[in-house]
């Protein structure tokens, strides 16, 4: 099998296997309609599945859903499952068509998704280029990345996902990261600081041993960069003990710098240790969104805030 590189595309040859697996897989669908969809979506992995081996990436086609003869007749899905990194959507694009079609049953639980355009004779498959998410249903060919980035954005993904935790459990000890303010100082740092300055060393020091079993709130400012604009929002996390081991957490995200509403289909998205979402949430006239779970210590979780094709991912142990 030969693959070769074309300027900010990658093409890849639908060998004889790929057509034998596609056709299997559309052996078990009755309607034409579906079985057809089943076909291409099922020629799409196969051609990112070559293009991420080629550098070096290990995938799972069998831990994928679009290798699941169930899933394909329940979804529209065409994922692949990065090993150690999560699903790539692989959305095939006939010959002609102007944007990658999206449905919204795949719009979460996504690295990332690309866009393959089968040519009209299924004999080759070229990447045309990926958006990090998305919001709606289709997505201009102009607005994709470049495929060739794919590989250092999932590196660069990798990266914040071993190296960014926050580690709740010293937030109990009244520790925290830098960047994680009180929701006074994030919302009006002069006067909180005013206020700080004001406190007393022993209060201070009564306040940390509260704050070991107390309710504990620290927020960071998130900004989505949209081009050469950006939208800023709040997010903050809630710890509250419970009977031991399990903790109460409270995810918010709200608007700020004077905005009463939070920007129209923002998303809340939390993920397990596997980076599944578990829960999320969609802003639409909304002042405010929140999440809660409870968790045990050493647990781990991130959490997504998404906004069109940008998302910031903050990842956390209990």
């Amino acid at each position: 099998m030969n693959a070769h590189i074309e300027p900010l595309t990658f093409t890849v040859p639908l060998a004889l296997t790929a057509h034998a697996r596609a056709e299997q897989f559309r052996s078990h669908q009755a309607n034409p309609t579906k079985a057809k969809q089943v076909y291409l979506n099922t020629l799409a992995v196969y051609a990112v599945d070559v293009y991420l081996q080629c550098q070096g990436f290990e995938t799972d086609l069998g831990a994928s859903d679009s290798w699941n003869p169930t899933m394909q007749t329940l979804m529209d899905v065409a994922d692949l499952e990065v090993k150690n990194y999560g699903k790539l959507e692989c959305r095939p694009i006939l010959p002609e068509a102007a944007v990658m079609s999206v449905p919204a049953e795949v719009w979460t639980d996504r690295i990332g998704y690309v866009a393959v355009q089968l040519d009209e004779s299924l004999r080759k498959a070229t990447l045309l280029g990926f958006v990090p998410t998305v919001s709606e249903g289709e997505i201009a060919l102009e607005q994709l990345n470049s495929v060739l980035d794919l590989p250092e954005y999932l590196s660069q993904l990798k990266q914040l996902e071993t190296e960014g935790e926050t580690r709740l459990s010293q937030w109990l000890k009244n520790i925290f990261e830098a960047g994680w303010q009180t929701i006074e100082e994030l919302l009006l740092p002069s006067q909180a600081q005013l206020a700080f300055n004001f406190r007393s060393a022993s209060n201070l020091k009564t306040e940390t041993a509260e704050k070991l079993t107390a309710f504990v709130k620290r927020g960071k400012l998130l900004h989505l960069r949209r081009k050469s604009d950006g939208e800023q929002v709040a997010l903050s996390i809630g710890l509250q003990p419970t009977e031991f081991p399990e903790i109460n957490i409270s995810v918010e995200v709200y608007p700020i710098g004077g905005q009463t509403y939070l920007p129209q289909d923002l998303k809340l998205i939390v993920l397990d240790e596997a980076g599944e979402a578990v829960m999320q949430a969609q802003a639409k006239s909304t002042k405010k969104i929140q999440l809660e779970f409870s968790g045990e210590p050493e647990e781990s979780f991130s959490i997504k805030v998404a906004l069109g094709d940008v998302s910031i991912t903050e990842a956390f142990v209990i």
